[in-house]
């Protein structure tokens, strides 16, 4: 379940599902998400503390329900129910207040992410942030980099080890230049034809060259894995 409590303006919401370490699942997902509407909805809020019950804050989402997910990702309903789970990070990240994850004993995968997912972190000292995805053969979803990258930036997680947390054997270097990166630097296609499109029948031309292709028949899965 999802504890609410509003004291002195501050929201307290708390994971209460000791059980399964306040693991996610799209229901308990749902009841988070209903307790930030119901924060948002209070004009005398005017911040979140994001917690865990039971000595751990969040152990990541359910392994039944990520094994039930992953025998078809693609499949509507299933992707529905991921797409659950994720909703709870982004609804944080909503939030019109500012946000605090009060983060003890264990954060793990998809717990990682809630916890970014506020605009500040109280992280105890005993607490364990455990990345987790690749150990258990997931990909490191809902927004997992893009949520490390914005909070801590690539020169802190690579400094915090999350190379070998992951088992990535490459070395792994902090992200710079970016900006200066353009299409000529790509090494396998660095062409930049003229393209034109003709208003009135469609057609596609590079360099004067009409470009055609065969309607497809199958298209690969497309999900959508991160989110900010």
């Amino acid at each position: 379940m999802i504890d609410l409590e509003i004291t002195d303006g501050v929201a307290f919401i708390t994971l209460n599902a000791p059980a399964t370490r306040n693991a996610l699942n799209n229901e308990l997902a749902g009841l988070f998400v209903g307790a930030c509407d119901e924060a948002d909805r209070d004009q005398q809020v005017g911040a979140a503390v994001i917690k865990g019950a039971g000595g751990t804050f969040c152990s990541g989402a359910e392994r039944g329900h990520l094994d039930e997910v992953g025998r078809d990702p693609a499949e509507e309903n299933r992707y529905a129910a991921l797409g659950g789970i994720y909703r709870a990070f982004t609804r944080v990240g909503q939030l019109e207040m500012p946000t605090i994850a009060a983060v003890r004993g264990a954060a793990v995968g998809a717990g990682i992410n809630l916890m970014l997912a506020t605009d500040l972190r109280i992280v105890a000292e005993d607490a364990r942030l455990i990345s987790g995805f690749l150990r258990i053969g997931l990909h490191p979803g809902g927004g997992h980099f893009g949520l490390l990258a914005g909070r801590a930036g690539t020169e802190a997680a690579v400094a915090a080890g999350i190379g070998r947390k992951l088992g990535i054997q490459k070395q792994l270097v902090a992200v710079q230049g970016t900006r200066k990166i353009s299409k000529k630097n790509m090494i396998h296609n660095d062409a930049t034809p003229d393209i034109k499109v003709d208003p009135e029948t469609y057609e596609v031309t590079a360099d004067g060259e009409l470009l055609t292709c065969e309607p497809a028949h199958v298209l690969p899965m497309a999900q959508r894995y991160f989110l900010f």
